[in-house]
């Protein structure tokens, strides 16, 4: 059982259109209990001094009320998360589970405390009408509105807020692993520092198929960095040191045997520093995301820091390289994305994972 508060009535209409409208409530010793839901049953617990008046047809609920909502069998994915959210997810198996919606209006409605990590590749902000190279065409750099720059102030006000919201749902030891450029990454990393994050870890993340510079007038940009950190400084926070040390990684020429991971990585044929090639062709198969991570950089970042049937939330899903990693590695994923044609190359992306681990 989970709890989902409801605190007015417009929030009990929500809960009702969830319900397909096929509910009444009548109050019994049990408390108050959502009848007629189809093989459920959705009971309202409150102290009965918590309760001022009846939850009648025109009245709202005047004080606040807890609702415990039975999940639906199948959904294994931490049931007190499923049930917290007021939106339905977009789509649900198994341990992989995605919301379409605004991730920091999502993200306040999962409970304190209940997410193991979080990986963030929120926008860079760097769709600025300039131009760049790819497949040796001059193309735009333009990725959408979602990547356009706002302004210093706005932009840094938008990371403050969704990290301020992923914090709150991170667990004490929970950590956090954010991806970015030099147009945002210094922005999110002074607002973990504003909040209280601890920061363990900068990772240099080596693309050595990087973009030519076109201007010829500053260095060419050939890495992204990430910055891992924990929600509190004394936390004791998951770190498989051995799985990194003397684990097998092929072809990453900066790891010597027996020795410590570095901070620098190389995850050859996809890929601080770590040299990770591009997203090989067969994952975009489907499509592609403008800032799809390859598999193998996600792979080594939830293989460093969780643990079997931990969860991880990417606020950011896009394309789900994340839970595609975290589906492979046997740990349950959520993942939020505003735009519905990125959460559709998800769903297929999962579902070819399933077919594949079937047959």
């Amino acid at each position: 059982m989970a709890k989902v508060k409801i605190k007015n009535e417009e929030q009990l209409k929500t809960a009702k259109k969830k319900l397909r409208g096929n509910v009444s409530f009548a109050k019994t010793r049990h408390g108050i209990v959502a009848k007629k839901w189809p093989a459920k049953k959705v009971l309202y617990k409150a102290k009965k001094e918590k309760i001022s008046g009846k939850l009648q047809k025109g009245k709202g609920v005047r004080d606040q009320v807890s609702m415990d909502l039975t999940v639906p069998s199948g959904i294994n994915v931490n049931k007190k998360i499923l049930a917290s959210l007021a939106d339905a997810p977009y789509f649900v198996k198994d341990n992989f589970v995605l919301y379409h919606g605004d991730s920091i209006e999502l993200l306040k409605s999962l409970p304190e405390n209940s997410i193991d990590m979080i990986f963030a590749d929120p926008p860079y902000n760097l769709s600025n009408g300039g131009f760049t190279v790819h497949a040796g065409r001059m193309v735009s750099v333009n990725k959408g509105e979602w990547d356009r720059s706002r302004g210093l102030e706005n932009d840094y006000d938008f990371h403050l807020k969704w990290l301020d919201a992923c914090k709150r749902v991170l667990k004490p030891n929970g950590t956090l692993w954010v991806s970015g450029t030099y147009h945002s990454i210094y922005q999110c990393g002074y607002a973990m520092q504003r909040l209280g994050y601890h920061i363990l870890n900068d990772i240099a993340w080596f693309k050595p198929n990087a973009a030519p510079n076109l201007s010829c007038r500053f260095f060419t940009a050939s890495h992204e960095t990430l910055i891992w950190a924990r929600k509190e400084k004394k936390a004791k926070h998951t770190f498989n040191y051995d799985r990194m040390k003397n684990g097998k990684w092929p072809g990453d020429f900066f790891k010597k045997e027996n020795s410590q991971m570095r901070s620098v990585w190389h995850i050859p044929e996809s890929e601080s520093v770590w040299t990770v090639n591009p997203p090989r062709p067969e994952e975009k198969k489907f499509g592609k995301h403008p800032t799809q991570k390859p598999v193998e950089l996600l792979r080594r970042i939830v293989l460093a820091s969780t643990n079997e049937n931990d969860v991880i939330l990417d606020p950011f899903t896009g394309s789900s390289t994340t839970g595609i990693a975290a589906a492979s590695l046997g740990r349950k994923f959520v993942g939020m994305d505003k735009d519905e044609n990125f959460l559709e190359l998800s769903k297929k992306r999962f579902e070819e994972l399933k077919n594949n681990k079937l047959s």
